[in-house]
């Protein structure tokens, strides 16, 4: 084989060309943020039958809003999931106790805080009943206000409630205080027996000795007075005049007086006015039936015109 032959089977090297590869590594983005935090310190222990609260406090440096979750929720309490709030009345009849391992967290969605295990004892109630106190006005004038307020105090703080049990039908009752009071007309007059006040704390009841109210027909301020000697068909009217409006407040307008009189008590047709109010003795003469028996009623009026109910009816037998 010719050296041409030799110098054709050699392999032809060309020109070797390196790639060149741009690999573009990025760098990791990483965004640190605070956890949220959680703190408070509630309370240990609470009576029966008052009131527990206890309100955490926490932050979020992040800025995500948080929620709130309970382990071990007390069955007496409630909880708000958007504040971290406990709270609840416990039971004297059921929550009295120790509830332990109690804890509150705090989360932003990712991160959590939690508090510390707690525990809160509920105490018993003190089996102390309200004390109750006060002696009602045995009786009462119809016409004249009455009215009775007993004092009542809870050795355990807790908020007391008033009832009644035959209470009369002209007064009013307040069962947040406990105050009797009312006005009663003459259709009223009698003796109202077997009252009884209760003072309940909601487990303890205190309760008044029962007591009775005498309402009295009202003696007519109208005083008739045998008649003035030789005076034809006379007789003497006299009276008190009233110092208070029906509502207890002091009377400071009184004007004068409306007379009705008449020879029957169902039917007084005939009226006198007496404009002055510092009267308090007027003389009626030349009565028509000089021998009869005469009825008598009165009213007051203020300056506004405004007329009180008539007195009872007074009578007197006039005989010249």
């Amino acid at each position: 084989m010719s050296s041409s032959n030799i110098a054709a089977l050699r392999p032809r090297h060309g020109r070797l060309r390196a790639l060149k590869f741009a690999a573009l590594l990025s760098a990791p983005c990483i965004a640190a943020s605070a956890a949220p935090s959680i703190t408070g310190k509630p309370a240990t222990t609470v009576t029966a039958a008052h009131y527990f609260a206890f309100q955490p406090s926490a932050a979020n440096p992040g800025g995500k809003t948080l929620t709130f979750s309970i382990a071990n929720k007390p069955a007496w309490a409630q909880f708000d999931s958007r504040t971290g709030r406990l709270y609840g009345t416990p039971l004297p009849q059921f929550n009295v106790g120790t509830f332990a391992n109690i804890v509150i967290s705090a989360s932003d969605g990712g991160a959590r805080a939690s508090l510390a295990p707690f525990a809160v004892t509920v105490l018993p109630l003190p089996n102390i009943p309200p004390k109750l106190v006060g002696t009602a006005p045995a009786g009462v004038v119809a016409g004249h206000p009455y009215s009775f307020q007993p004092s009542a105090t809870d050795p355990n703080g807790l908020r007391i409630a008033f009832t009644i049990a035959n209470a009369p039908a002209w007064t009013r009752f307040n069962t947040a205080t406990g105050l009797l009071s009312g006005t009663p007309t003459a259709g009223n007059v009698g003796t109202y027996s077997n009252i009884v006040i209760t003072a309940y704390d909601g487990y303890a009841k205190a309760v008044l000795p029962a007591f009775k109210i005498l309402v009295s027909a009202a003696s007519s301020p109208i005083e008739p007075s045998s008649p003035d000697q030789g005076a034809t068909g006379s007789v003497t009217l006299s009276w008190t005049p009233p110092t208070r409006n029906t509502d207890g407040s002091v009377l400071t307008n009184l004007q004068g007086y409306h007379i009705y009189y008449g020879t029957t008590p169902e039917e007084l047709r005939s009226t006198l006015t007496i404009s002055n109010p510092g009267v308090t003795r007027y003389v009626m003469s030349n009565l028509l039936q000089a021998r009869a028996t005469w009825y008598f009623a009165m009213t007051a009026y203020d300056r506004n015109g405004r007329e009180s109910d008539r007195t009872e009816v007074a009578s007197i037998m006039v005989t010249q």
